[in-house]
């Protein structure tokens, strides 16, 4: 009882810094105040699981920080019942950020050992409806599309013509994009069957968007 006090404070204090940075989403901040990121990074204490910092969490990944998870996900404007793709599921939080909003989520990761681990988590802690998948994020989910949204949650030098290709027409993606480790936000529109708007919202570092799959 004293670890579920002490985490619903930290989590209170954590939703009030994203507010402060201009998360006004309120659904968003609800989902960062009930939802025990510290379950999602075992190794690290329980303060630190609520700083808004990143977290290394095995294979080369990282727990994005908070407010990169909550930008990006304001920027998707999520409805409910939008079919959405993730690519990078990491640690899969952001994944539950999105089922909390009522998304049916779909997410995919490169790394095996981790897709293995984070799906265990997932359906520990009561959020087995979110579809894990294990391959390449490049080429997206062809069996599964088209989707409202797509998010990518790592840092990319091109966009995949795969992934938009997957995107219904009025969808949004949201992708870190750009050389160097500074990524620009991309917020890209799908209006036309081969046209596109696109919007920038800041710069943020992410780990690398890699082609294929590791063992």
């Amino acid at each position: 009882m004293r670890t579920e006090n002490r985490s619903r404070g930290l989590r209170l204090r954590l939703v009030e810094t994203l507010r402060q940075k201009g998360i006004s989403n309120h659904k968003i901040l609800e989902a960062f105040s009930v939802l025990p990121r510290h379950k999602y990074m075992p190794e690290a204490s329980l303060e630190w699981s609520y700083k808004d910092c990143a977290y290394d969490i095995g294979a080369g990944q990282t727990i994005s920080q908070p407010y990169t998870v909550a930008v990006q996900t304001q920027l998707l404007d999520v409805q409910k019942t939008d079919k959405i793709l993730e690519v990078g599921t990491g640690s899969g939080f952001q994944a539950s950020v999105l089922a909390f909003l009522g998304a049916k989520v779909y997410t995919i990761e490169r790394q095996h050992s981790l897709f293995i681990k984070t799906d265990r988590l997932l359906k520990s802690i009561g959020l087995g409806q979110i579809r894990t998948l294990y391959g390449d994020g490049y080429k997206g989910s062809p069996r599964f599309a088209p989707f409202d949204k797509i998010i990518i949650t790592c840092g990319a030098d091109q966009v995949p013509n795969a992934l938009l290709q997957q995107l219904k027409i009025g969808g949004i993606m949201v992708i870190p994009y750009g050389e160097g480790n500074e990524k620009t936000m991309l917020k890209i529109q799908k209006v036309g069957e081969n046209q596109f708007t696109k919007s920038a919202h800041g710069q943020f570092s992410f780990v690398p968007f890699l082609q294929g799959v590791s063992r």
